[in-house]
């Protein structure tokens, strides 16, 4: 059997690309320009997380008053542990290499 094939029985339902992520770094894009990178430890099949090792990202853009320019700004946190719940979970994906 082939690697295509192998794939195929171990991934059946949508969820089992979560199932195979656990205890792997994860890339979480959220709703309000939110995201966060972090170790999956546990998950439901409401795509509520755990995440462990966490690195927040909040973007906010705001327009500047006076030059009517648009000011985008990136506020980065780290938290140990968070739990994610799964309805503000737009897109889980390894996590991506941007840094």
């Amino acid at each position: 059997a082939n690697n295509y094939t192998i794939l195929q029985i171990i991934m059946e339902e949508p969820l089992d690309l979560i199932r195979l992520s656990i205890d792997e770094r994860i890339y979480v894009k959220c709703r309000n320009d939110r995201e966060l990178r972090g170790k999956l430890h546990a998950y439901d099949q409401h795509l509520n997380m755990v995440l462990g090792d966490v690195e927040e990202t909040v973007t906010s853009h705001e327009i500047d008053e006076e030059t009517d320019e648009e000011i985008v700004k990136k506020a980065t946190r780290t938290v140990g542990m968070l739990f994610v719940r799964g309805d503000v979970v737009v897109l889980v994906s390894p996590p991506l290499r941007t840094s």
